[in-house]
């Protein structure tokens, strides 16, 4: 993963896990189930940008060397690849 997104996503994955820590012991101490729902929904919110990141990234290295190749066989192989690892978070 190349710069911005690299930096980006450590942080969003160091604020991810923090977050995590916390549903847990809310989970632990019986909070209010929506407000664990709540909490859990922005854990998730951020590991989708950090998704989004690397998405990015990608595109900009792999992806430019890809989708620039004269055989369409090993660009199919390429978007096929993409979007079997970027549509596994949306199931």
């Amino acid at each position: 993963m190349i710069d911005p997104y690299k930096s980006q996503a450590i942080t969003n994955l160091k604020k991810a896990q923090g977050q995590v820590a916390h549903v847990l012991k809310m989970v632990e101490e019986n909070k209010y189930c929506t407000d664990i729902a709540s909490q859990t929904n922005a854990a998730i919110g951020l590991l989708k940008k950090v998704n989004s990141f690397a998405l990015e990234s990608h595109l900009c290295t792999c992806g430019a060397k890809n989708l620039s190749q004269s055989d369409p066989n090993k660009k199919e192989v390429f978007v096929k690849e993409l979007v079997r690892a970027f549509t596994v978070s949306n199931k």
